[in-house]
């Protein structure tokens, strides 16, 4: 077990298998040392969170929606390493959409979700650059995406 296994497990975190893609696309793309993975929705087993953050969705709710997608990344990124964490150098960026009401203002809060599981998980190797940015709406209602570039060996 890598530590970044250790952990997640640490976390209760067990990874879930990465899901496939819905459209056109494929879950990650590699190019030399850099790996850019596809958005990952706040989805999980249960059915994920879902609606528009600031309306049906509070912040709570959505921070750990963002922490779906950061799971889903882990496994979307575990999957681009053939099974082995431990080749993550670092992650480079996160790019994070919120579905946002148009009162609701903390979409970097809600992000914050997603960083802190990273660094929870990777160490100095997870802080990144970001981005978060309120849209209007998301895939299939989810209330959250996030997509990332990561650096392996």
């Amino acid at each position: 077990m890598s530590q970044v296994e250790a952990r997640l497990a640490a976390l209760g975190i067990t990874l879930p298998e990465p899901a496939s893609p819905v459209a056109n696309y494929v879950p990650f793309v590699r190019f030399d040392e850099l790996v850019h993975i596809s958005g990952q929705v706040s989805n999980d087993a249960s059915g994920g969170i879902r609606g528009v953050v600031g309306e049906a969705v509070d912040v709570e709710t959505a921070i750990r929606a963002a922490r779906l997608c950061a799971i889903s990344l882990i496994a979307q990124i575990k999957r681009a390493c053939d099974g082995d964490l431990s080749r993550v150098a670092q992650v480079v960026k996160l790019n994070g959409f919120v579905q946002a009401g148009p009162d609701f203002f903390d979409i970097p809060q809600v992000i914050n979700g997603a960083s802190d599981l990273m660094v929870e998980a990777f160490g100095d190797a997870g802080r990144h650059a970001r981005s978060a940015v309120g849209v209007y709406r998301l895939p299939l209602n989810f209330a959250v995406e996030v997509d990332a570039v990561v650096r392996i060996r």
